[in-house]
């Protein structure tokens, strides 16, 4: 029997940007069991990291609020959870992030051994009465991931953009968190060192048992690491499901077929690839209706003036009123 992690409910987050809101995530739900993977896929802008960011309640301060829903980790709502509690026995302990750029995320001025250390060594009291070395601790987790432990104390600007991506990572799983959110994680890196990183990622997973949440707009990325999709457009999920939901169903959001249609098809000889037209809209002005009708080839007037209710088969579900209308269900059952 699979366990319920992570849930997410009706979640909406916005900026302040002088008097004008932007609306960075407009109702998301989203749910993620223990040891699932979930692809979480959109343009730049869609509201993904928005969204990671306020599973740990990162938002900036000052500009950043969290309007309403709930997300609930291991039976506790987050948002409810004192600051204290959030500090010491979720971020870093429960749950850990890796951010998108490496060369950023680590100080110049400590060794990747003392930096790893001193994650360790914050979370270090609920380890009270094992036999548990700091030290040892730091020099198993760059063996994990890759790196001769001898190289503890070199800093940061001594290593690769693959391997301080190695070292990221060995931070973020140092405490063998139950969920690891991984924000574009190979974004900087090449080819190569992408596809190792992605393995030995998947490897870690497996062996730790931890879930992952992979924000990403690659799909080839999503096909090769998740269990699960949810293509984001907007602050919204329009659609989500399984890989095979994803990969294999016919029938899709058109945004959806439009982020496929823009994949180069190698059987295929093609002057140009096919992207989406258009914008994504202001997050400070979004359009009445569904919110991707001023790109969408299949636009009604409908969309124009209803957000669409979500079209659900089995674990399969879409927001598009082409569903509502021609509900694919109905013609199964005949």
């Amino acid at each position: 029997m699979s366990e319920k992690l992570l849930e997410i409910k009706d979640l909406k987050v916005q900026y302040k940007s002088g008097d004008t809101p932007v609306c960075a995530v407009n109702g998301v739900n989203l749910t993620l069991e223990k040891g699932e993977t979930l692809g979480l896929v959109g343009e730049t802008g869609a509201g993904k990291t928005t969204t990671a960011l306020a599973i740990l309640r990162l938002l900036p301060e000052r500009t950043g609020s969290i309007e309403s829903g709930s997300i609930t980790f291991d039976g506790k709502n987050l948002l409810e959870m004192p600051e204290e509690e959030m500090r010491t026995m979720i971020r870093g302990e429960k749950i850990s992030m890796i951010f998108q750029d490496p060369m950023t995320s680590l100080n110049p001025v400590m060794t990747v051994g003392e930096q790893i250390a001193e994650v360790i060594s914050y979370h270090s009291d609920s380890k009270e009465g094992e036999d548990f070395s700091v030290d040892k601790r730091v020099d198993e987790v760059l063996e994990m991931v890759g790196i001769p432990a001898t190289r503890k104390d070199e800093y940061p600007h001594q290593f690769s953009g693959g391997m301080k991506q190695r070292v990221v990572i060995a931070m973020a799983l140092s405490c063998q968190p139950e969920l690891l959110i991984a924000d574009e994680p190979t974004t900087a890196l090449d080819v190569t060192i992408q596809a190792q990183v992605l393995s030995m990622m998947s490897d870690l997973r497996d062996k730790l048992g931890t879930a992952m949440i992979m924000i990403t707009h690659d799909l080839g990325i999503v096909a090769n690491v998740c269990d699960k999709v949810a293509i984001m457009y907007a602050g919204k999920i329009i659609e989500s499901g399984t890989l095979e939901d994803i990969f294999v169903n016919e029938n899709h959001h058109p945004y959806t077929v439009g982020l496929f249609g823009a994949i180069p098809n190698l059987k295929v000889e093609t002057k140009r690839l096919s992207p989406i037209d258009g914008l994504m809209p202001d997050p400070s002005a979004l359009p009445t209706g569904c919110y991707f009708h001023e790109r969408c080839p299949h636009c009604m007037d409908i969309c124009k003036k209803t957000y669409p209710d979500v079209y659900t088969e089995g674990s399969h579900s879409i927001a598009c009123h082409l569903f509502s209308k021609n509900d694919p269900k109905e013609e199964t059952n005949e």
